[in-house]
């Protein structure tokens, strides 16, 4: 009988990588994507996966995609020399294109909230979130961290910085875009 309960518990039991604790980021060590990859708990933060790479995360258990780059940036096929959503259409898994970083698609904290959505859809499945090199990814990370898991800004910096928050110099922080607070209405007169 003890056996029979175990046995029905196993069976209804989620997986085991459901509802993952965040945990500090710890670098894979693997080439097939672009600068860098990082387990973080409940996703991988990453650069631009080679379709191999993408092939094999989804193969090993990855269903749910976040892809940070512009339209135009995934277009190029110089820089991605693969359709991205094509391919992840034909291994029945989730893609979510949150673009961040072209002039139509500035870091704002509705795009923490479509990131998060798809964290949330993915129901405890380990999810990943890339852009080119995880410099955008590190910073939606530290966002998300912030906004969602509890975390102090100065917590998330030190999670972001373990995978490539500085990775790029470009002008301007992302993460102060996506915990910018929302606009108040303005007061009537």
């Amino acid at each position: 009988m003890r056996f029979a309960l175990v046995a029905a518990a196993l069976m209804f039991a989620a997986p085991a990588f459901a509802d993952e604790p965040v945990k500090f980021p710890e670098k894979l060590a693997r080439t097939d994507f672009q600068a860098v990859i990082a387990d973080a708990g409940p996703a991988f933060i990453a650069g631009q996966p080679s379709e191999a790479a993408l092939r094999g995360m989804v193969a090993g258990g990855i269903t749910t995609i976040i892809n940070l780059r512009t339209q135009p940036e995934m277009d190029n096929r110089r820089q991605v020399p693969y359709d991205e959503a094509a391919v992840l259409k034909e291994l029945g898994a989730t893609y979510v294109h949150v673009p961040l970083g072209g002039p139509d698609t500035p870091y704002t904290p509705a795009a923490v909230d479509a990131v998060a959505k798809a964290i949330e859809a993915a129901k405890g499945n380990k999810v990943l979130l890339h852009c080119t090199i995880a410099w955008r990814a590190s910073h939606m990370w530290a966002a998300y961290l912030v906004k969602y898991k509890g975390f102090t800004v100065e917590e998330a910096r030190r999670h972001a910085e373990a995978i490539n928050f500085s990775g790029y110099p470009a002008g301007g922080v992302p993460l102060d875009g996506l915990l910018e607070a929302q606009p108040k209405p303005a007061a009537a007169n």
